[in-house]
């Protein structure tokens, strides 16, 4: 067991776009699009959280290799009801960066989370409504 020994794979361009989402109670998506959050915006906070979070994959993740990575970005769609983010991620590796990209997605919904918790709360201290739902990677890519 261990990670798997990737010496004799060629260095070839990666790339991995994962993606999921956070659903909101309608009026806290008012309040983040108003720029009333008491945290600050949310979305910059999310955003440094997701590159982060899928430069230190392989801190978090047993298995995975450590990959320098040559861009990482993540995006936001805002509708309604949820906040979808996007993290897109390339390197020059021996092994894939699908893992880095769904770290990212996944801590950028947790600091979304974290930045309008008060908002969500039910009279019960309870979050009945709010789901981090559909993470997925949604493109895998290599080449030469």
């Amino acid at each position: 067991m261990g990670m798997v020994d990737v010496t004799d794979k060629p260095i070839i361009r990666r790339a991995a776009e994962a993606v999921g989402r956070v659903l909101l109670a309608p009026s806290t998506i008012k309040e983040i699009r108003m720029g009333n959050i008491k945290k600050g915006d949310p979305l910059p906070v999310a955003e440094v959280a997701g590159m982060n979070a899928a430069k230190q994959t392989h801190l978090l993740i047993p298995h995975c290799h450590q990959i320098p990575l040559d861009m990482v970005k993540v995006n936001f769609e805002i509708t309604e009801d949820f906040i979808e983010v996007r993290c897109m991620v390339r390197a020059q590796a021996r092994t894939g960066v699908e893992m880095e990209a769904l770290v990212g997605v996944s801590i950028g919904l947790n600091a979304l989370w974290d930045m309008v918790k008060y908002l969500e709360k039910d009279e019960e201290g309870q979050y009945p409504e709010t789901r981090i739902t559909d993470i997925r990677v949604i493109k895998k890519e290599k080449g030469t």
